[in-house]
């Protein structure tokens, strides 16, 4: 069955075949006929774009020939303006700057731009015409401009009077009616770090930007010299009148070295006055109005600024530099100090004022100087540590007061401790590895240990032990009490205090028995005999008779010569006074009460008992009031 069925299939898969052919011919004949139809309208296209071309040719040049029209109306409108600019710009240029400089600097500015124009436009047949006429206006300008910029600065260059100065300082700083100077010098400055000080005006602030745009004008103009030299010399004269006027001068080691002393602290006194004036005032005003004129201006201000004020700063500190080479001595610590302190206090304005590499000498000057004064200053108190121990004077205070001396070397360390924040800060400028207060603690205890030392020495001069010791004791026990009473005692501690208060006692001990032993020795009972043989005996009897008159004369002895001496302290004196009373008085009142009885029936008893306790009493309470006795007493 499946044979039979075959050839049926076959003849339908050709039919399907012829069909198939048959459509695929009726298709290429249709798209033959399209091909030739779209053939006919590129034909068509072709001739009508050749028709049109000349037409469009024509158009393009017409809008081309209008559109040149154009640019060259708009060019010579451009042209014309240039040169009407020029014009207006020349007659500004003629009349000069002094009726109108602003006018006067925008008219150089329009010649600017006219030259920009046609630098940029030289196919124009009169542009080289134009562009030398403008430039040789600029080149008339820029003199005018020059010296436009001289006057100006000679107008506004003037010295600032002193009082105008005084006004701008802090009220603390400023002088008092009938002063010549502000008290500047005077110890100590707290505070002075937060005091406001008003810049002074140096320069008009509406002048500022005038004088910016001239220099910023002969700087483009190639003029940096001229520019330079009248800003460096007119600024530079101004400032150097001003420190003049205010009081400043250059002095040399020399002349520092031929003052009196009275006359030197005066001086210096004035010149750290002057040293905050110049810097916070003065010096910071230079770098404000040079900072202003010369913003944004292709120039060196940093050089400009360093010469103007080099010769203002070489004064100033030749001054400071002489002091700190001068000859030590122990009087000018204080002073050196004060300088040390007002450099310190300055230094960082110094640094602001200064800054950039064209300032760097300024700068390495200023800290050079208080590098100077510091190492001055600790050599200062090595001199006086050294003159204190070996001291050699040979003056002897009679009465065994406070010697000079100490109370001189004491009143040094009390001011010494008024600069501690700035001692500190010295000690640090050469020893970082040590506390500043510890070395501060060292300095003042060998000062005082060199004190002690030459006391020792001195003490030796008397002839009389018992003035030795007493001139011991009223000298510890004033440095004793001016330490207790000062801050010292926080740097030298309380075991130093204890100790020397021990020393004081000891020497009122040692003077105790020295001066009171012998006239003891005479009260004793042993060797006077007993009351029985005093009564039997003439020659006992004889005994204490000399007894008494030995005791009479060697109390009125102590008295005419303790009566001069001095114990200055009021509490010591009474302490001393109440211990000599405590062994003589009860020795006294013992001896008269013992043999008393053998002189009383006498015919003369006072010749023997001259004096009651009461009276013995009464007159130690003279001794030790020195001169102010002596006086009563004539």
């Amino acid at each position: 069955m499946a044979v039979a069925a075959l050839p049926r299939t076959m003849d339908a898969l050709s039919r399907r075949a012829a069909m198939l052919r048959d459509s695929l011919r009726r298709s290429q004949g249709n798209t033959d006929g399209m091909v030739a139809i779209l053939g006919s309208f590129d034909h068509r296209l072709s001739a009508l774009e050749a028709a049109m071309r000349p037409t469009q040719v024509r158009t393009h040049a017409i809008r081309t020939a209008h559109e040149n029209i154009d640019k060259t109306i708009k060019a010579a409108d451009g042209i014309l303006s240039q040169f009407d600019l020029a014009r207006r710009a020349e007659a500004t240029i003629l009349r000069g700057p002094h009726e109108d400089l602003e006018g006067y600097l925008e008219a150089v500015d329009v010649l600017k731009g006219i030259v920009r124009f046609f630098s940029s436009n030289k196919n124009f047949k009169s542009s080289e015409t134009i562009l030398n006429h403008v430039n040789n206006l600029l080149a008339k300008s820029t003199l005018k401009i020059e010296e436009e910029f001289k006057q100006l600065m000679s107008t506004y260059s003037k010295p600032i009077e002193p009082d105008r100065l005084f006004d701008c300082l802090p009220k603390s700083l400023r002088p008092t009616k009938g002063d010549n100077e502000a008290d500047g010098g005077s110890h100590p400055s707290k505070g002075l770090e937060t005091a406001i000080y008003r810049t002074p005006t140096l320069v008009p602030p509406r002048v500022l930007p005038l004088m910016n745009d001239i220099a910023q004008q002969l700087v483009q103009a190639g003029n940096q010299q001229s520019c330079y030299k009248i800003y460096r010399d007119s600024r530079a004269s101004a400032l150097e009148v001003s420190l003049r006027k205010l009081g400043v001068e250059k002095l040399s080691k020399d002349d520092v070295q031929k003052m009196q002393w009275e006359a030197l602290e005066a001086k210096i006194g004035n010149w750290i006055h002057f040293m905050r004036i110049a810097v916070k005032l003065l010096l910071a005003g230079e770098r404000k109005i040079c900072d202003q004129i010369f913003d944004g201006v292709n120039f060196n201000s940093g050089h400009c600024f360093a010469e103007l004020t080099a010769n203002s700063v070489i004064t100033l500190f030749s001054f400071g530099d002489a002091v700190a080479k001068s000859k030590r001595s122990p009087e000018k610590l204080f002073v050196l100090l004060d300088m040390y302190e007002v450099m310190r206090e300055l230094q960082p304005e110094i640094d602001e004022i200064f800054e950039g590499k064209p300032c760097t000498e300024m700068r390495e000057a200023a800290a050079s100087l208080t590098k100077r004064l510091a190492q001055t200053a600790q050599e200062t108190f090595t001199d006086f540590e050294e003159a204190v121990e070996k001291d050699a004077s040979k003056t002897i205070v009679q009465d065994g007061t406070v010697h000079p001396l100490t109370s001189y070397v004491i009143n040094y360390v009390k001011f010494l401790f008024d600069y501690q924040s700035t001692l500190k800060l010295l000690f640090q400028e050469f020893d970082n590895s040590t506390e500043a207060e510890s070395q501060l603690a060292a300095v003042t205890t060998r000062i005082m240990q060199a004190l002690q030392n030459n006391l020792d020495g001195k003490s030796k001069q008397y002839k009389d032990p018992a003035l030795t010791y007493l001139f011991l004791m009223n000298n510890i026990h004033y440095m004793v009490r001016s330490v207790r009473r000062s801050e010292a005692k926080d740097i030298l501690g309380d075991d130093w205090i204890q100790r020397h208060r021990r020393i004081v006692q000891q020497n009122a001990n040692q003077y105790k028995r020295v001066a009171w032993a012998k006239i003891l020795q005479t009260l004793s009972v042993q060797g006077a005999g007993s009351t029985g043989d005093l009564s039997s005996s003439g020659v006992s009897r004889a005994t204490i008779k000399e007894r008494f008159k030995s005791f009479n004369m060697q109390f009125e002895e102590l008295h005419a010569k303790q009566s001069q001496w001095i114990v200055p302290d009021q509490e010591l004196r009474e302490s001393l006074r109440l211990a000599v009373a405590e062994v003589l008085l009860p020795a006294y009142r013992s001896f008269i009460k013992r043999f008393g009885n053998l002189v009383e029936n006498n015919k003369n008893p006072q010749k023997y008992v001259r004096y009651s306790p009461e009276a013995v009493d009464q007159l130690l309470g003279q001794f030790f009031e020195g001169q102010q006795w002596a006086e009563q007493k004539r």
